[in-house]
């Protein structure tokens, strides 16, 4: 396909919505429910008023509150909101931001320009986090230059081990990470312990809740074990708590909260040395348009906290019921214990790739995860209120799926690289991609239908060799030839 170029003479609407709408085409199908990631449907009324909201401030710019007091109060509102639910003590702060990624890169630049401040001393500045954590702590560290120390977890619960986290702790060390839950496995690290250890040591202490935040309180509600991890909890100093996943606002909606409101200062960029206006940016983005913060304001008003609870119940029930078909279906095992929606789940003895392929034939997204340290190879499930009303019908497929799968002549897990692969390891990306065009089948950079045979040999490359040939698959996939 060529690259496109501007049109020589302009198009209409109708044309133009005509072309956006059938792009869309192969899109995930999220409106049937049957999509366990990336979408958080709560209802067609909802929808509407997360999409009026977000026109009505479309063109607001929350880049400068003194032109646009409506954004600047909408946010007070919405962190007002979000320090509340979370139990802060007074005197908290937070803002809003785009999303999970930029919560988490401005937890850890606030903590290098805390210590920088505070404690000169310090010259290599180090981030204790364990290996389940976020992807995003690993960006914040390569953007600001923080050294990750990577800590084992528990191979069993694949939770934090504080006494590991602990003796990873350093004179250079300036903030400590901790999930609730962590995303892969859906599990809630021990925050109490891990902020006793925090506070010992003195070191701040970050708890990511992108993905609890405003689940997990509702769900504690509805009877679920969920252990301390907010900010009233004693050594935890701040949390990233995404709006968009079960805040159900429109994307992207994130925060970052501070017990000590006092920190948020290091968080804020001001600059006036130039010849223009002078930019003062409390987030990472400067100009930002008002519609996420306008949406986010009115679903959490819409819902209130009896419709999220209304929504957790109906999640958290469709949610045990899953995990009990998966604890009983010969052939799959759940990874942990975890108490909420998210979890995740391995194959004993068949492909678990192969699974999330026939599942995707049946015409369910369930998402595939790459074994690292002790987690195999697994399937990872979202579980969504829009979800609820088709568990019936995932638990059916799923266990004639598996079933079907391990009836096969030569079923197996996962296994090693193929030979003519694992001779590639030592090539750059690129002619290791080139390499391998047939594996992906000779797509010329389009995705393909199934992905058990490019999946399996992803999952066997050493993780360092893997992220350089997605990095490049990457590169590929978004350039038009």
């Amino acid at each position: 396909m060529k690259a496109m170029k501007i049109p020589a003479e302009g198009r209409s609407p109708k044309d133009i919505m005509a072309n956006l709408e059938a792009l869309k085409a192969h899109d995930v199908r999220w409106q049937e429910g049957r999509v366990f990631a990336y979408v958080y449907d709560a209802g067609p009324e909802a929808m509407q008023l997360l999409h009026d909201a977000y026109s009505a401030f479309l063109t607001e710019n929350g880049l400068d509150p003194t032109s646009f007091p409506s954004c600047l109060e909408l946010e007070r509102d919405v962190i007002a909101m979000a320090l509340d639910l979370h139990n802060a003590p007074v005197g908290a702060k937070g803002s809003f931001t785009s999303g999970g990624t930029e919560s988490i890169l401005l937890s850890v630049k606030t903590a290098r320009d805390r210590a920088r401040d505070l404690f000169p001393e310090i010259t290599k500045p180090t981030l204790v986090l364990p290996e389940t954590a976020h992807p995003a702590f690993f960006k914040a560290c390569l953007y600001f230059d923080v050294t990750p120390v990577v800590v084992d977890v528990d191979p069993q619960s694949f939770i934090a081990i504080p006494e590991k986290m602990d003796a990873a702790i350093t004179s250079e060390t300036i903030m400590m990470v901790g999930s609730g839950p962590s995303y892969a496995h859906g599990v809630v690290d021990p925050i109490a312990e891990l902020g006793e250890t925090a506070l010992k040591h003195n070191i701040l202490f970050h708890v990511d809740c992108c993905v609890g935040g405003m689940y997990l309180p509702f769900a504690r509600e509805t009877g679920a074990d969920i252990p301390a991890f907010d900010l009233s909890t004693p050594g935890v100093t701040q949390m990233s708590m995404d709006f968009h996943k079960w805040g159900y606002a429109a994307k992207g909606a994130s925060s970052i909260l501070y017990a000590d409101g006092q920190m948020r200062r290091y968080q804020i960029f001001a600059w006036s040395g130039w010849t223009g206006y002078t930019v003062v940016n409390p987030t990472v983005m400067s100009t930002k348009s008002g519609g996420p913060i306008a949406a986010t304001w009115a679903i959490l008003n819409h819902l209130g906290r009896e419709g999220y609870l209304r929504l957790a119940e109906k999640t958290q029930d469709a949610s045990q019921k899953i995990k009990a078909a998966i604890n009983r279906i010969e052939g799959l095992e759940l990874c942990g214990d975890p108490p909420g929606n998210l979890f995740a789940f391995s194959a004993t003895d068949f492909d678990i790739f192969a699974l999330a392929d026939a599942m995707k034939e049946k015409g369910w997204f369930i998402q595939p995860q790459f074994g690292f340290g002790p987690s195999p190879a697994n399937i990872h499930l979202s579980v969504g209120a829009s979800n609820a009303p088709h568990t019936d019908e995932l638990i059916h497929d799923l266990e004639a799926s598996v079933q079907h799968l391990r009836g096969q002549p030569g079923a197996k897990a996962a296994g090693d690289l193929p030979p003519e692969i694992a001779d590639l390891m030592t090539l750059p990306a690129g002619q290791m991609l080139d390499a391998m065009d047939s594996v992906f089948d000779g797509n010329n950079g389009e995705l393909p239908d199934g992905m058990a045979e490019i999946n399996n040999i992803m999952n066997a490359m050493p993780a360092p060799v893997r992220d350089k040939v997605l990095v490049e698959f990457m590169n590929r996939l978004y350039t038009r030839a």
